[in-house]
């Protein structure tokens, strides 16, 4: 049956090609014809690792079935299969027999050769190091060996690019994490198409990754391989060319990417860049650099392939234990102090891949919150630019072999193992988790993060993308936040920003921002998630006493200036409280009730001087007076003196906290009193002859030099207001970017909720399909028990009714509205028997069943069995009572037995041998016709008497009644017993006795059979 790829999962459907096109773009096959072999350096050949299991010795032989007659390949192959300890293998035959390469059983040590086979000896594992293989006793992890990945991941590291992996037939997934380890160093993977494969387990693990080059059938493999091999040859020695060239080449090729998909790889470093599209080319079977962007630039699957690799890397559960138990003893349970179930722990998971590294970092955070037994909301946010790898970790679905990097403790606790599929995070571990597809060097980050877990991304980024990124994880943590990367990368020049917490483990903490310090500009992101107040740093509130009156306060204060009319304001002019009567000297201002402003409400004439002064107390934080104001008053004028002194708060309280909701530090005491050294007409002139003219004089100057005052004053009033309304913009802006971010947030949940949504949808169908499984199993029960004619009814531990079948009406008269009773409530037809609940409740004590015939009132015979009810978890919930119908078989035993009886009668009665049937008590049950004529004796005198008691007592002998009595007792039998004696009515005679057990029915007791021979004659 064809292959094909669905919703993830590998599946039959209706053509091969059709899922090439779809999952790859494959090469076409060539003819070992038309196969080229291209020299290769001896020091610098590919190696092929082979792996297999179930249904593997089929899959080599297929697959070196396809290799060229001769044996020159320029490749070395590595066949590892999972055997039996104690398993001889006959692997190296049988591959001799298909090629004309050396083919070799491993040694520890042994070089690699190309041209050459190797195969892995039993009960070993093996790993390459500089060409060499080198044999290792098998660690087991939880009863799993896992030989294929652990040698795929040493290819990886000792080949890089010229690793190739080949996954053919087996169960389970072993071989999956290692072609992870394959493609991230730029190798190629090739899978047996499973609609080959005896056991698909393995190849359709493999696919399930998306990372499959080829998947192919294992006779066609080989050629496939040489022709790749070719490509990357050629393409490793003629891509580059000059050095211009090369640029040009990558810049076209990095702007097809980002033309087609956002993402700009132009400052990636270049060798992991170049690594890849050469592998592309090569598999393409493309041989210069022209040529494939022709090709990129045709092929919206090729580009889409291409950006793929370019995402490749490699992850796994708890990477580099070391360091996972590092940050776990280090910084985990650091994150829960200082925090109560209001709080919470926020851990951005940079660049997850199929989120192994999510995961661990959850689980770790999961355990900490038990230990410490803190219920505090915990949100790991994962992202990446993979939209691929985003779906596998959401999905949360992993091969078997993750047991190889999971502790067994978290393994039992945090996952569910799904059989033949793999093993699936738990739900708790799920919910902590939100994934977001986000570039880093471009998307908005996440904020207020605790930690940071960025590990083995920076490694492919260039200089200037670090020095971007960093800045940007620093911007993104907390104060005190912490920072995990990869133990190949740094922070480079950033240490101004970070403490290293753990050298070794690379674990570096955030260093606060200095003063108006930015680590990096905010215009290059569409919107950031800092708040205002995280942005603008404002002063944080705090909860002082109140138990200061302000009433006392300014009492205490007037107290001291000895004032009629006063005013408490802030610096701002905001009122906190009046005395006295300031009517004539202030009015509430026109328009919309608001906050007490003592400007807002000065009268005419007022408000200048009081402008004037309240900027020069505030700005000296000194008493200022001013005289002989002319202040309006009810239609007159009124000169009057202003002062304005400064309240010494801290003589008080440390703070006080007003009605206001503010703190305020710096309060002050405005006070009004008339004048009485000028009088003032109805319309604010003076009076003549009041005063002097040199007092006029001086009058004025002063009104001008406050005038000037006044203007100065209003000049800084409107710059300060100017900065302000700058400083609000500010917030305004960043207010919005943090709106943006959050909608990218709720963006975000929204793409994760319609995960969930399609999980629960498939949940669903799931529960749908196994409803009606369950309902058709249902029909199927019903019509089985109905079917049967045997009477069955289900009780539970207490002797209820739970349910039965029609059948058993027959037994006991049940109806519908009996289920819930008890049985011993309900009537049966049964005779002679009324033990059931007794033996109901003897059978759910002891679990031991039981069986017995029973008969109804209408002669009907049943073979009754209790029995206890065991569930698929063989727990016990009750017992099952059967009735089958013995019937007919009852009648016919009883036919039978009365037909044995009249032949056994017929029988003894053709024999010329006196015959006796005694009793255990040795009576006389029954005796032939030849017993009654040889003895001459009559039947009354014979059945039912015992045998010493018949004739004249010539059979009361003692050793003959002892042997008689042991034939029953000691199931024995004896021959030829002698007797002489006078017999009355024959008088004397000679016999020799032999007797016999006869056995019963099972429900009597065992007979005796007595033969009697004459040898009178003989004698």
């Amino acid at each position: 049956m064809p292959y094909k790829k669905i919703s993830g999962v590998s599946k039959p459907s209706a053509s091969t090609d059709k899922h090439r096109k779809e999952k790859k773009q494959i090469p076409k096959k060539k003819t070992e014809n038309s196969i080229s072999i291209s020299p290769l350096s001896s020091a610098d050949f590919p190696i092929v690792g082979v792996g297999a299991s179930a249904g593997g010795l089929a899959a080599f032989e297929a697959f070196f079935s396809g290799a060229p007659p001769e044996a020159k390949t320029n490749m070395a192959f590595v066949l590892i299969q999972h055997l039996a300890p104690d398993h001889k293998s006959i692997l190296t035959d049988i591959v001799q027999r298909y090629t004309k390469m050396m083919v070799y059983e491993i040694e520890d040590g042994m070089h690699v050769n190309p041209n050459s086979v190797y195969v892995i000896p039993p009960n070993k594992d093996i790993s390459l190091i500089d060409g060499k293989l080198y044999l290792l006793d098998p660690s087991s992890v939880n009863g799993l060996r896992l030989p294929i990945d652990y040698f795929f991941s040493s290819l990886a590291n000792d080949r890089h690019e010229k690793a190739i992996c080949v996954i053919l037939s087996g169960n389970g997934s072993d071989g999956t994490l290692g072609m992870r380890a394959i493609k991230s160093e730029g190798g190629m993977s090739m899978i047996q198409n499973p609609v080959s494969s005896e056991y698909d387990g393995m190849p359709t693990s493999a696919i399930y990754t998306n990372l499959a080059d080829y998947v192919l059938s294992p006779k066609d493999m080989i050629p496939e391989i040489i022709n790749y091999v070719n490509h990357l040859t050629v393409n490793s020695t003629n891509y580059i060319g000059s050095a211009t060239n090369a640029e040009n080449a990558l810049s076209k090729i990095f702007m097809l990417l980002k033309n087609q998909f956002g993402h700009d790889f132009s400052k990636y470093k270049p060798n992991t860049i170049i690594r890849r599209i050469e592998r592309r080319m090569a598999l393409n079977q493309i041989g210069t650099t022209e040529a494939y962007i022709k090709f990129l630039r045709s092929s919206r699957d090729e580009m889409k392939s291409l950006f793929d690799d370019m995402l490749i890397g490699v992850t796994h559960f708890f990477r580099d234990p070391d360091a996972f138990k590092t940050l776990e003893e280090q910084v985990i349970n650091k994150l829960f102090d200082g925090k109560d179930s209001k709080d919470e722990i926020r851990v951005w998971s940079v660049g997850c891949s199929t989120g192994e590294e999510a995961y661990s970092l959850a689980i770790l955070l999961s355990e900490a919150k038990e230990t410490l037994n803190k219920d505090i909301r915990i949100q790991v946010f994962a992202s990446d630019i993979d939209k691929r790898s985003l779906e596998m970790a959401r999905n949360g679905l992993y091969a078997s072999s993750v047991v190889a990097d999971i502790d067994k403790k978290y393994l039992h606790k945090y996952f569910i193992e799904e059989k033949n599929v793999g093993f699936r995070i738990n739900k708790k571990i799920r919910d902590m988790i939100l994934f977001a597809e986000q570039n880093v060097t471009k998307d908005p980050p996440f904020s207020n993060v605790d930690l940071i877990c960025c590990r083995n991304l920076l490694i492919y980024f260039g200089p200037q993308l670090q020095k971007k990124v960093i800045p940007i994880f620093h911007y993104a943590l907390k104060p005190d936040g912490y920072l995990f990367i990869g133990t190949s990368e740094n922070i480079g020049d950033f240490g101004n920003h970070f403490s290293v917490a753990n050298q070794r483990s690379k674990i570096f903490q955030a260093i606060p921002y200095s003063s108006g310090e930015k680590t990096f500009s905010f215009s290059e992101f569409e919107a950031f998630s800092l708040k205002p107040d995280e942005l603008f740093n404002k002063t944080n509130n705090f909860d002082f006493p109140k138990d200061i009156s302000i009433k006392e306060l300014t009492e205490k204060t007037l107290l001291k200036q000895i004032s009629k009319t006063a005013v408490l304001i802030n610096n701002l002019g905001d009122v906190l409280y009046f005395h006295g009567h300031t009517g004539e000297y202030l009015e509430p201002a026109p328009g919309k009730a608001d906050k007490n402003n003592i400007i807002k409400m000065a009268r005419e004439g007022l408000q200048r001087e009081l402008t004037i002064a309240l900027h020069r107390a505030v700005s000296s934080n000194e008493s200022v007076f001013y005289p002989n104001i002319k202040v309006k008053t009810n239609g007159n004028y009124t000169l009057i003196n202003l002062s304005i002194y400064p309240v010494e708060v801290d003589s008080y309280a440390h703070d006080i906290k007003l009605q206001t909701g503010r703190f305020e530090n710096h309060l002050y005491l405005v006070v009004l009193e008339h004048s009485s050294s000028e009088s003032l007409d109805s319309i604010g002139n003076y009076v003549p002859g009041s005063v002097e003219n040199d007092k006029i004089v001086k009058r004025l100057e002063n009104e001008l030099k406050a005038m000037e005052e006044y203007i100065q004053t209003t000049n800084e009033q409107l710059e300060t207001a100017n900065q302000e309304l700058q400083s609000s913009n500010e917030e305004m802006q960043s207010l919005n970017e943090e709106l943006q971010s959050t909608n990218e947030e709720l963006e975000t949940s929204k793409e994760e909720l319609q995960s969930i949504n399609e999980e629960l949808t498939t949940v669903n169908n799931e529960l749908q399909f196994k409803n009606s499984e369950l309902t058709k199993s249902n029909d199927d029960m019903k019509n089985l028990l109905a079917g049967t004619g045997i009477g069955t009814v289900f009780v539970d531990f207490n002797l209820k009714i739970l349910r039965f079948n029609p059948s058993i009406t027959n037994v006991i008269n049940l109806i519908g509205s009996d289920i819930g009773r008890p049985i011993s409530h309900i009537a049966s037809n049964l005779v002679d028997y009324t033990g059931l609940v007794e033996d109901a409740k003897h059978v759910i004590d002891t679990l031991v069943p039981k069986e017995i015939e029973v008969m109804t009132v209408n002669k009907q015979y049943f073979n009754m069995s209790i029995r206890p009810y065991r569930t698929l978890e063989n727990v016990i919930e009750g017992i099952v009572i059967t009735f089958v119908d013995i019937s007919q078989r009852k009648q016919l035993e009883q036919h039978l037995i009365k037909l044995n009886e009249q032949m056994a009668e017929a029988v003894v009665s053709t024999v010329k041998q006196p015959l006796l049937v005694l009793n255990p008590e040795l009576k006389i049950t029954f005796a032939s016709r030849s017993f009654y004529s040889t003895f001459v004796i009559e039947p009354t005198e014979t059945i039912g008497n015992f045998i010493y008691d018949i004739g004249n007592h010539q059979l009361n002998i003692s050793s003959l009644l002892t042997l008689l009595r042991e034939v029953l007792s000691n199931n024995s039998q004896f021959n030829d017993y002698e007797i002489a004696s006078e017999f009355h009515g024959i008088g004397k005679r000679k016999f020799l006795l032999s007797a016999r057990r006869l056995y019963g029915e099972p429900t009597q007791y065992d007979l005796i059979f007595l033969a009697f021979e004459d040898i009178t004659d003989l004698k």
